[in-house]
């Protein structure tokens, strides 16, 4: 259960779902660590927040994730209760995948999946040692069932999805708890960084007709930390409705 002081750290914290993540739970009472690639952006997500949030630049799909872990988080802040794993990106996704670029569909493997094993793997044995923590994933429906032209992106989540399915199981017998949040599509700057283009990426949520907004993936994720101890959200799938078309 959440208490005042009990420490966060949420990775793709600066925008959309992390950035959400990060306010909600600040405003519940948690202190939280934002770890992102865009310093100007966790800047302006922590003068917002104030010193319950902790900014920390961090790239998943860098080797040295552990070590800047290690090394440059204060002492007080050193004790991670809580890891949601968010950090993701799909740039150069909505292709056929003989006509994307073969570094880009590497780059989405290494942050969405290397990534979060990155980070999980830093952060699991303290929790290992204190037998408490809770590791919640951002996965995705994409995990669940795939479509065309997302045929990497889906690769990372269903790896998302194993991975979370199989450390449940692992860490059953003690008091860590393994959640995976698996939404639909979010309306978030993530379709944009995919295609490069604004424009193109409003019109491809107008086109969609449905989506969630990046609170409701953080309140699943605050619904889930909530629940007693021996009660683990092991999988929460929320996809969203079709939006009211406006009346003329």
């Amino acid at each position: 259960m959440q208490t005042e002081t009990q420490c966060i750290l949420i990775t793709g914290a600066s925008s959309g779902i992390g950035a959400a993540l990060a306010t909600q739970l600040v405003a519940e009472g948690y202190r939280v660590i934002g770890a992102a690639r865009s310093a100007e952006r966790l800047k302006d997500l922590s003068a917002a927040l104030g010193e319950a949030f902790l900014p920390l630049v961090l790239d998943v799909s860098r080797p040295d994730v552990a070590s800047i872990l290690h090394n440059e988080l204060p002492v007080h802040w050193q004790q991670i209760d809580v890891l949601i794993n968010n950090a993701g990106h799909d740039v150069g996704g909505r292709k056929p995948f003989a006509e994307g670029e073969l570094e880009q569909w590497l780059d989405i493997i290494d942050t969405n999946l290397k990534g979060l094993l990155r980070v999980t793997y830093a952060v699991l044995p303290g929790m290992l040692q204190r037998d408490q923590g809770h590791i919640v994933n951002i996965g995705s429906t994409s995990g669940l069932e795939s479509v065309a032209t997302t045929a990497v992106y889906s690769s990372s989540k269903h790896g998302v999805n194993g991975f979370s399915e199989s450390l449940r199981k692992e860490l059953e017998d003690t008091g860590i708890r393994v959640s995976q949040i698996l939404p639909g599509m979010v309306r978030t700057g993530f379709a944009a960084a995919r295609f490069g283009d604004q424009n193109r990426a409003q019109k491809f949520y107008d086109d969609f007709g449905k989506w969630l907004a990046p609170e409701d993936v953080a309140s699943a994720v605050v619904y889930a930390l909530k629940q007693p101890a021996h009660v683990v959200i092991s999988q929460l799938v929320i996809v969203p409705k079709p939006r009211p078309k406006p009346k003329h």
